[in-house]
């Protein structure tokens, strides 16, 4: 088995480079390693778009965050889009044990690394300029290569152009996968859905060639990526490969392929190539396909669940496909095809220099500007007025557009629930089920059978009718996975291999059954912590650590607590009816609370005050005196453990039998569970199951 840097990996031992959070990028080149010194780097599309979008479309902050994520995992990946790129350096020192002449290199030559950077350790020092059309950028840094790599020389006569051969790479496989495909299913009529110029042009002549020539090819384009005269420019471009092109609204799938189908006079198309990851392109792609033709996606990212949805939906027969991988015998095809439409590329860098970004509008929706964004906030009941919360809500909405799995993390009653709202109204999964969960009441004899489901007579008490488990439910939309730190080892191992595999088995059952959900879960205790203590598997954390947000305790937002105290206390205002407001006092006694419950404590407080003040105005006196009375009347209950009566006890016993004193006292004062666990600061779950576990 070739070498592919297994000891670089530092997060989490055990995984493979391209799987590792991080890896040590440290300049030294080990025996069985080479380095080479970067020059330039072609981004996956997606990865560059992500980025921009992140800041706002501004350059230097896009550069900083490329070298940050770069420093932080030691290896250019982008958790948000799971994507990297290629790049070309110059080589400058080997191991002596690295077999250049195997690899047909040597020291000082220019070799473009055909291999995805995030799989290779890697350190940026400087990035120069970024060509946002072709995805690339001229950068300062070096690499880290091991025996699996593949070079390509730029000097190799096979490259007709750098930057086209570049971007052509990235598809590599695709190319030679899906001429093969069109060949064996006699497909000639093809439909490019698009909005990458270079991409559609390799593609298009990719068909032709397959042909030689006998074929029909339509380009689909969204309105939002052109405007004026450039449908004209781009038929020049491109009406060597392109035989029809289509300005359509792909936001209106259903009515747009009517009207592409009206056109081509109700002849469906052989085969749709999906270039595109905007939503409603899968709907196009499936609508204007003819019954057991084929739908090809250039990527799984690229929107091909969606597609077998839609197409079972319809009760239309499709093949679906998603190529994306590295075949040997593709690197030559793939080189030759840039040769042949160089033409055609080289117009397009006209094309380019003229209109700048114009057609290559990110797919990702620039972020919000404040009061827009405050606005959409308000409608979504997630209102606030401090930097701090307002980066963090950049932040979600951002992650939101990404169907990645997230960790939540923030203290008890920060409102990591409403974060995940947030996720999931902002998602492309906003319309399908959202499922909450709170793990710390599922007891763990029937976890398994909760989160997936059984047959009917799968075990004693089982109903007769089976049951439908947690990722049956939630299947095609979100599963939010409140407290998940209370799972056990073993629940934790079941749902790694369901974020694995995307499969999983009823109890009692013998057919797996598919899996297509996005998880979300959330923990007041930091999971990296519980990884530590050995109380949460690593495996399982770096599979949900694909993003990580941390909710801000109150007290660092205080400029908040207005602005959601006013929001509680309208809620109460439209329950009640009587109309009551704060004084400029009470915002200020409010604002100077330590809020220990966070926003859970706050929103209860606002409500005791709106049912305690008898008149219009919540002065300040009146916050004083109910905030002082939390803070005194919680009288300590009688836990001292006698050692005379006791003197077997050993800590955990003590710690329990303390436990259940405090329980069963707050209980008493209380009288209900909600009120006991907004008395001791816990989440009512959780005081349910120590409950549940102390037998009170």
């Amino acid at each position: 088995m070739k070498a592919i840097g297994i000891d670089r990996v530092i997060e989490p031992k055990g995984a493979i480079p391209v799987m590792a959070w991080k890896l040590d990028n440290s300049k030294k080149v080990r025996d069985n390693e080479v380095r080479i010194n970067i020059k330039y780097i072609d981004f996956e599309r997606e990865n560059l778009d992500q980025i921009y979008s992140l800041v706002d479309f501004d350059v230097d902050a896009c550069k900083a965050r490329m070298i940050r994520m770069v420093s932080e995992r030691g290896k250019f990946h982008n958790p948000y889009t799971e994507s990297s790129g290629l790049c070309v350096g110059v080589v400058e020192e080997a191991g002596k044990d690295y077999d250049l002449e195997a690899h047909g290199i040597a020291i000082g030559d220019e070799v473009i690394v055909n291999t995805p950077m995030a799989g290779l350790p890697m350190h940026i020092e400087e990035i120069g300029k970024i060509d946002a059309n072709l995805s690339q950028a001229e950068v300062k840094g070096y690499v880290i290569c091991f025996d699996a790599a593949n070079f390509i020389k730029t000097s190799d006569e096979r490259i007709s152009d750098l930057r086209y051969s570049l971007r052509a790479l990235e598809e590599e496989g695709n190319f030679k996968d899906i001429g093969g495909e069109l060949l064996a299913r006699s497909a000639r009529k093809i439909a490019i859905i698009g909005s990458n110029l270079a991409e559609t042009i390799l593609y298009s002549h990719m068909v032709k060639d397959v042909w030689r020539g006998n074929a029909y090819v339509a380009f689909i384009i969204d309105r939002n990526y052109t405007e004026g005269d450039i449908m004209k420019e781009l038929e020049e471009i491109m009406d060597d490969a392109v035989d029809t092109f289509y300005e359509v609204d792909i936001a209106k799938p259903y009515e747009e392929a009517l009207s592409v189908l009206e056109k081509e006079e109700g002849v469906y198309f052989d085969c749709t190539i999906n270039l595109e990851n905007i939503k409603g392109s899968e709907s196009m792609a499936a609508l204007i396909t003819k019954e057991k033709g084929e739908v090809i996606h250039i990527s799984m990212s690229n929107r091909y669940t969606e597609t077998v949805i839609i197409a079972d939906s319809m009760g239309k027969e499709l093949y679906s496909y998603a190529f994306d991988g590295f075949r040997h015998a593709a690197c030559d095809y793939t080189l030759s095809l840039v040769g042949k439409c160089l033409g055609s590329l080289k117009k397009l860098d006209d094309f380019y220099s003229r209109h700048k970004r114009t057609t290559e509008i990110p797919v990702i929706e620039p972020k919000l500007s404040k009061k827009n964004k405050r606005a959409a906030m308000v409608l979504e009941n997630f209102v606030f007025e401090s930097e701090v919360t307002e980066n963090m809500v950049e932040e979600v909405i951002n992650i939101a557009r990404f169907d990645c799995n997230v960790i939540i993390e923030g203290e008890t009653g920060v409102g990591k629930e409403r974060v995940f709202d947030l996720i999931h109204q902002n998602s492309p999964r906003r319309d399908k089920p959202a499922v909450k969960i709170n793990c710390a009441t599922i007891p763990e004899n029937l976890a398994e059978s909760e989160f997936f489901g059984y047959e009917k007579g799968s075990f004693t008490g089982a109903s007769d009718k089976g049951k439908e488990g947690y990722f049956s439910i939630a299947n095609n939309g979100t599963l939010f996975l409140d407290e998940i730190g209370a799972l056990s080892l073993e629940m934790q191992a079941k749902l790694l291999r369901v974020l694995q595999e995307n499969t999983y088995y009823k109890v009692g059952g013998t057919e797996p059954k598919h899996s297509n959900v996005r998880v979300v879960c959330a923990n007041n205790i930091p999971l990296k912590k519980l990884v530590e203590e050995g109380k949460f598997r690593e495996d399982l954390f770096y599979r949900m650590n694909i993003c990580l947000i941390t909710v801000p305790p109150l007290r660092e937002r205080i400029e908040d607590i207005p602005i959601m105290a006013d929001s509680f206390l309208k809620r109460y205002i439209g329950k009640y009816g009587a109309r009551k407001e704060f004084s400029k006092g009470a915002f200020e006694r409010l604002c100077a609370h330590s809020w220990r419950g966070n926003v859970r404590e706050l929103e209860n407080a606002v409500h005791r005050l709106y049912i305690v003040e008898h008149g219009d105005i919540i002065e300040g006196e009146t916050v004083d005196a109910l905030l002082s009375s939390d803070s005194q009347e919680t009288a300590k209950p009688d836990t001292q453990v006698d050692f005379r009566v006791h003197p077997e006890l050993g800590f955990e016993e003590i710690m329990d039998d303390y436990e259940k004193k405090v329980i069963e006292f707050a209980l008493d004062k209380a009288g209900t569970t909600r009120k006991a666990a907004e008395m001791l600061k816990m989440p009512q779950a959780t005081l349910a199951r120590k409950k549940l576990k102390h037998n009170l």
